[in-house]
């Protein structure tokens, strides 16, 4: 799947790929503008990608503090970019594993 091809899905989609992880699912649920079941699926993920994620989500709720811990503990840098940019190149990143 091309990031094109995830924007796609968040334009046409009731819900996401099944085949999908948990961390990207996140990420789809945010671009649909449900906060709160991205954060759900990022906190459950368990590992650094969901802990990336879980930094951007804090970004987006304008929680800087918050967002700096769970940047740390992914072992990103936190984004100095728009929060469109951060998402699509955390999308980009995810999927290109």
């Amino acid at each position: 799947m091309t990031v094109d091809d995830f924007k796609a899905s968040v334009e046409t989609a009731v819900r996401p790929d099944s085949e999908l992880n948990d961390v990207l699912k996140a990420l789809w649920y945010d671009a649909k503008g449900d906060w709160k079941k991205a954060h759900e699926l990022c906190q459950s993920a368990g590992n650094g990608d969901g802990d990336w994620v879980h930094a951007y989500l804090h970004r987006v709720e304008g929680d800087l503090p918050n967002a700096s811990y769970w940047y740390s503990r992914a072992s990103q840098s936190r984004f100095e970019g728009s929060l469109s940019e951060e998402w699509e190149s955390i999308v980009a990143a995810l999927l290109s594993r």
